[in-house]
C-alpha cells in the first residue's frame, strides 16, 4: 500500500471512531453529522440557562402579596423569592438573601417603605428597590426616589407597566413609567416644604384653627399665620382648605 492510500484510510478510521458521517464534495470531506472532536486546547463548555429575576414583595396587604406572586410566577425569567408585610421584615430579609429585585410598598406599619429604602440602602449600595403603591403625589415619588428606590410604580397601572419596570432596573436603568415621569414633569422645579410646615398642615388638617395650633407646636398665633401664608404660596392656593386638598393630593399629607 502506497503512502497515498495509507493516508486515506487512516484517515476514514478517524473518522469511524468519532461517528462522523461524511460525503466527498469538490474534493473536500464535508461534515454531515457526528461530535466533532475539540482542537487540543480549545475551550469548550455548555450554555446554561440564564438565571431568573428574584424578586421580594413587600406590602401589608397578604391580598397584594398574593397578586404579585401570580404575576411573577407566570413570568419565564423571573421568580418571586419570598414576601414581607413591613419595612423591618423586608431588611432582614434582604440582608439574608439578597434577591435582585425588592418591590416596595410605601404605607406600611412599623416601618414605613421610604425609612425602608433608605436602610436597605446604606447597607447595600447596589440594592435595586422598585416603589409599588397608591401614592401617586409627586412628593411621595420625590421621597422614594431621594431614598435610593430605581423606580415608581403604581398599583393602578397595568401589570405589563410593573415588569416592564422590574426587566429596566434589572438591567441598570430607571423603572419609571410614562405617568410617573409625567407627574414629576408637572411639578418641576420641585416644591418643599419645611418639616415644621408640614407640622402645621397636619394640624390644619385636623381643623385646629391657628390659636390652637399655636398652642400645639408652642409657638404665638402669629407665627402660625406666617406659616400658613407660606404653605399656601408654595402650593399656590389661597385658603387653608386648598391648601390642605393639594397637599394631599401631590403627596405632603397622607391620610391612611
Amino acid at each position: 500500500m502506497d503512502d497515498r492510500a495509507y493516508g486515506r484510510r487512516r484517515a476514514l478510521t478517524i473518522r469511524l471512531l468519532h461517528g462522523l458521517v461524511v460525503r466527498r464534495q469538490a474534493g473536500r470531506d464535508i461534515i454531515l453529522s457526528g461530535n466533532v472532536p475539540a482542537r487540543r486546547g480549545a475551550y469548550t463548555h455548555t450554555m446554561s440557562p440564564p438565571t431568573p429575576i428574584s424578586i421580594l414583595a413587600v406590602d401589608d396587604h397578604p391580598l397584594i402579596r398574593s397578586g404579585l406572586q401570580a404575576v411573577i410566577g407566570a413570568e419565564a425569567d423571573m421568580v418571586f423569592a419570598g414576601e414581607a408585610s413591613d419595612g423591618e421584615a423586608a431588611l432582614e430579609f434582604y440582608r439574608r438573601e439578597q434577591p435582585h429585585i425588592v418591590l416596595m410598598d410605601l404605607g406600611m406599619p412599623v416601618m414605613d417603605g421610604v425609612t425602608a429604602i433608605k436602610a436597605i440602602v446604606s447597607e447595600f449600595r447596589d440594592a435595586r428597590i422598585i416603589a409599588l403603591t397608591t401614592y401617586a403625589g409627586d412628593e411621595d415619588i420625590y421621597r422614594a426616589l431621594s431614598a435610593g428606590a430605581k423606580g415608581y410604580v403604581i398599583k393602578d397601572m397595568l401589570r405589563t407597566e410593573l415588569l416592564t419596570a422590574i426587566r429596566q432596573v434589572y438591567r441598570g436603568s430607571r423603572g419609571i413609567p410614562a405617568q410617573v415621569a409625567s407627574r414629576l414633569a408637572e411639578f418641576t422645579p420641585r416644591t418643599q416644604l419645611t418639616p415644621r410646615e408640614i407640622e402645621v398642615l397636619q394640624l390644619v388638617a385636623q381643623g385646629r384653627s391657628d390659636r390652637d395650633v399655636g398652642v400645639a407646636i408652642g409657638r404665638e398665633e402669629s407665627t402660625v399665620k406666617v406659616h400658613v401664608r407660606n404653605i399656601m404660596a408654595k402650593l399656590g392656593v389661597d385658603d387653608r382648605t386648598k391648601a390642605v386638598v393639594v397637599a394631599m393630593q401631590r403627596g405632603f399629607l397622607h391620610v391612611d
